[in-house]
């Protein structure tokens, strides 16, 4: 038996999430099928009101309500501190930590030539520009310990290098609560090389 047109164009739609293939998205579409319908009407009126309220900050990146958002509005934020991340949700996460007080420049991904995505593609001249109005003493790379993160820092360090700006990349190490014997000879070898004074 076929499934219904609307059922499958709903499927079809959740497949195009990243990280949902076809058997997920069959099983969310038959959960909101069999859900009440206020539950399916609000979360359409969350994703609609998502993409009418939300913008990306045009100094940072970032996701917020205002533009610019109120990290980069903030005057007790050090200015001197850029933390470059990968995508508006590492801004979050790394908030939550409450241990970072400077600003942030989204990337917007990273450099995947493979995949089509070279420096045009990223926020990379932005980054440039905030960095040559003057101020920013260091920059943060906090990208993902993938083969295109360390791609995307070594072509920022060619870039920012000559500007007389310090560059910095978050440590790469063990888990808090992680045992040696799981660990990776590459994750194992990042933690000695990044060991700290005691």
């Amino acid at each position: 038996m076929l499934r219904p047109r609307p059922l499958n164009t709903l499927i079809e739609e959740l497949c195009r999430l990243p990280g949902i293939g076809e058997k997920t998205a069959q099983r969310l579409a038959f959960f909101l099928l069999r859900a009440p319908k206020v539950r399916a009407e609000r979360l359409a009126q969350a994703i609609v009101a998502m993409k009418e309220q939300l913008v990306f900050c045009s100094q940072c990146g970032g996701v917020s309500e205002d533009d610019p958002c109120p990290i980069c509005r903030d005057p007790a934020r050090d200015r001197s501190l850029l933390c470059v991340v990968e995508d508006p949700s590492d801004v979050f996460l790394i908030e939550r930590t409450g241990t970072y007080k400077g600003l942030y420049h989204v990337l917007m991904g990273v450099l995947s030539p493979l995949d089509g995505i070279g420096p045009e593609q990223l926020r990379i001249e932005a980054l440039l520009e905030r960095v040559a109005q003057g101020g920013v003493r260091e920059v943060i790379c906090a990208t993902n310990p993938t083969m295109e993160g360390e791609a995307t820092v070594l072509y920022l360090a060619k870039l920012l290098k000559p500007r007389g700006v310090r560059l910095t990349r978050l440590a790469h190490g063990l888990p808090v609560g992680g045992h040696l014997e799981y660990a990776d000879e590459i994750t194992l070898g990042r933690s000695l090389e990044g060991r700290r004074e005691l």
